[in-house]
């Protein structure tokens, strides 16, 4: 028998003769599992141990919430706990009113330890739980658990705790948009030294989730919409080991919403306040040419950032216009394409708009061609404080917006857009506001304990 203490005794024979048979026969990883396993009881023996010694200290009994009489001790009473360790158990005091008042049972002891009346799982379970629901599957999430902990997981449990998880972070950010309404601007983030003289870069863009019908049934035909993601970083430089200078993201901050663009608004606005948006030595705005994200900059934006059209969408439409015009299976049409993006890219803007301009009062084109070429010449006049590419590249700011459309990828995409996935607006809502706070930054936040124990 293994002894370590008085109080704490470990004789489970299967573990000795794992561990004699790891030893009689070298094999790394039988031994490391084998001494995990002895290792696992002995932490589960502590635990429950100094639980018992705190439990058996005097109790400071609170007044009755009915009468005010101070509650009385009706003795030790069983709780039990799901713990990474495995099942913890030990006994504590109850209360209750002398005067039979009818307010259930009362045990300070448990609140101390930060457990609620009904919970079953540890908070560091459901934390490590909960995160790995941020990045797979519930399924998946329950099963390694399961593997790490040595108990049995269902999915259920990891969606209802990631559920809570995400309703605490949508009562939090409800809170903040509340305070900012009445007037309560949040205090901006710390940064790094040095990041508070980088430029402020801020982004936006749409992605499509599929989702139930219905809330609650999931019977009926896919119904796609549109989530709206922002993102927020400060721009630093970087040097690779060839030398070039490159431009990189630092302290990058989400928001994302299912929702119209006056959801998305408040939003973005609050996170814009918290990174600086009033402090940032230069703050621009790069978007494509989606005349909702543009209503945003013009709304509440622009009086602190510069607008830049991303170049890769303007030199999309106008390859668009190319084709229409002149044919895009023409090597005229090419050629245009090609001067024109040059000019655009690295010249002046002008130029492509006069030509655009030229075309359309000189030559006989087709109805289809003269629509293609307004609707160009119209998007890039409209954009036209936005795509001086030059002038920005000698400025050492970004001309695409890769930076939205990377985070709707591995923000949304990755964890939302799954073989078989429709999700209820509820349970997309909250997992939605935990990857946002894993990413934020905010994530341990959500499990921290409201009280400690009394030593």
């Amino acid at each position: 028998m293994l002894c370590l203490s008085d109080s704490i005794r470990v004789d489970d024979p299967s573990l000795h003769q794992g561990l004699q048979a790891a030893y009689d026969a070298p094999n790394l990883t039988a031994l490391i599992m084998q001494a995990w396993a002895l290792a696992r009881v002995i932490a589960i023996h502590v635990v429950e141990s100094v639980l018992m010694e705190w439990a058996c200290r005097p109790t400071r009994w609170p007044p009755c919430p009915a009468c005010g009489k101070a509650l009385h001790s009706k003795g030790f009473a069983k709780r039990e706990v799901t713990s990474l360790l495995g099942v913890i158990q030990w006994r504590r005091r109850i209360g209750r009113c002398p005067q039979g008042c009818e307010i259930g049972q009362v045990v300070p002891f448990d609140e101390a330890l930060g457990l609620s009346p009904y919970q079953r799982s540890s908070w560091e379970l459901q934390y490590l739980g909960t995160s790995l629901a941020v990045f797979v599957p519930y399924a998946t999430a329950a099963e390694l658990l399961s593997w790490y902990s040595a108990g049995s997981i269902s999915a259920r449990a990891v969606w209802r705790w990631a559920q809570g998880a995400g309703g605490r972070a949508v009562s939090r950010l409800n809170s903040a948009l509340a305070a900012l309404e009445r007037g309560e601007e949040p205090q901006a983030e710390g940064l790094a030294d040095g990041l508070d003289a980088a430029p402020l870069a801020l982004s936006a863009d749409g992605v499509m989730v599929p989702f139930r019908p219905h809330n609650r049934d999931g019977k009926g035909k896919t119904k796609w919409r549109e989530i709206k993601v922002g993102v927020l970083a400060r721009l630093g430089q970087h040097t690779t080991r060839r030398g070039q200078v490159i431009t990189r993201l630092y302290h990058r901050r989400l928001v994302a919403v299912l929702g119209d663009m006056d959801t998305f608004k408040p939003r973005f606005w609050l996170e814009a306040l918290r990174q600086g948006i009033q402090q940032a030595p230069q703050v621009v705005w790069l978007s494509d040419g989606g005349r909702g994200f543009w209503g945003l900059y013009d709304s509440c934006l622009s009086a602190h950032a510069r607008g830049i059209l991303d170049f890769y969408h303007a030199a999309q439409n106008l390859w668009k216009g190319a084709a229409s015009w002149l044919d895009g299976r023409t090597s005229q049409a090419r050629k245009w394409f090609h001067w024109a993006r040059h000019r655009l890219r690295h010249h002046d803007p002008d130029d492509v708009l006069e030509d655009l301009l030229e075309a359309l009062e000189v030559e006989r084109l087709p109805e289809q061609a003269t629509e293609a070429l307004v609707k160009l010449y119209n998007y890039l006049n409209g954009h036209r404080r936005h795509i001086d590419y030059a002038k920005y590249e000698a400025l050492g700011l970004p001309l695409g917006s890769g930076m939205v459309e990377s985070a709707c990828k591995w923000l949304i995409q990755q964890r939302f857009k799954g073989v078989g996935m429709r999700w209820s607006e509820t349970g997309f809502n909250h997992l939605l506001h935990l990857r946002l706070a894993w990413v934020n930054g905010t994530f341990d936040e959500l499990f921290q304990m409201e009280a400690s124990p009394n030593r």
